[in-house]
């Protein structure tokens, strides 16, 4: 760990370091977190283990990039930054390291989770806290949450159905007279719905989706082999070759199931 501490502090010595390490701030590093923390998630979902030690270490070091900007602004360090969540896991684990019973379902964890959370952030609105930089389907979920927790959410799926089924047909039938505006937002409307039907069934969105993106991938890639056998590419085919096609990946994944 001093290693790659010593290493960041080289980065973005102004002297000495790199230029493009010296210029960047928290706002331009941000999108790198992100996309580091979807490459560990991704690591994980395809089952690569062997990935996983370098895909950790890439986002250990964003970090370690914003604990060290955030020293030269004289904010924090990176000390600061580990004291603080060693003091956030102990506090919120007093099943662990305190006096509380540790017979405790996991559902019943979690709701103790929450609320020492919300007792950490003091007097709040319901939904504050919940971060702007969430992929939108889980900081939907997040919200419909929070939204929940003081009774504000369907009492079963059967209104969500219902209202998909509402929000789908007035997306239709409008998209010819509404601005593409209105149609973003209509389209919008359409999805935070889907996540709250997924929070009801308590499927994660952005799991799901994951997996129904690698699902596409995996049979349109069959579609192009099929297509190659044949000396095609698909360009050269037509939408009801590869449709049939894609039926036929479809019926050999169920069989190999």
């Amino acid at each position: 760990m001093d290693r790659l501490l010593a290493i960041m502090r080289r980065l973005r010595d102004p002297e000495t370091g790199c230029p493009w390490d010296i210029a960047q701030d928290f706002a331009s590093i941000a999108p790198y977190t992100i996309e580091e923390a979807h490459e560990v998630a991704d690591v994980i979902a395809r089952q690569a283990w062997g990935e996983l030690r370098l895909e950790l270490g890439d986002l250990l070091l964003q970090t370690v990039y914003h604990a060290q900007m955030a020293e030269e602004a004289g904010l924090f360090g990176f000390a600061d930054v580990v004291a603080a969540i060693s003091d956030k896991m102990v506090a919120r684990h007093p099943h662990v390291f305190g006096q509380e019973s540790r017979d405790k379902s996991a559902a019943q964890q979690t709701e103790d989770w929450e609320r020492i959370k919300a007792a950490e952030r003091g007097p709040a609105r319901v939904l504050d806290g919940v971060a702007l930089g969430l992929p939108a389907l889980t900081r939907a979920v997040k919200l419909q949450k929070r939204a929940a927790r003081v009774g504000f959410d369907w009492p079963s799926t059967d209104e969500v159905v219902a209202k998909i089924a509402e929000e789908a047909a007035e997306l239709v039938e409008a998209r010819d007279r509404l601005t593409e505006a209105e149609v973003a937002e209509e389209f919008g409307d359409l999805l935070f719905v889907m996540a709250n039907l997924a929070r009801h069934l308590k499927v994660d969105p952005e799991a799901a989706l994951r997996a129904a993106n690698a699902k596409f991938t995996r049979r349109f890639g069959r579609i192009e082999d099929w297509l190659a056998d044949a000396g095609k590419t698909p360009e050269q085919s037509d939408l009801a070759e590869m449709d049939a096609l894609w039926n036929r990946a479809k019926a050999e994944e169920k069989a190999n199931r």
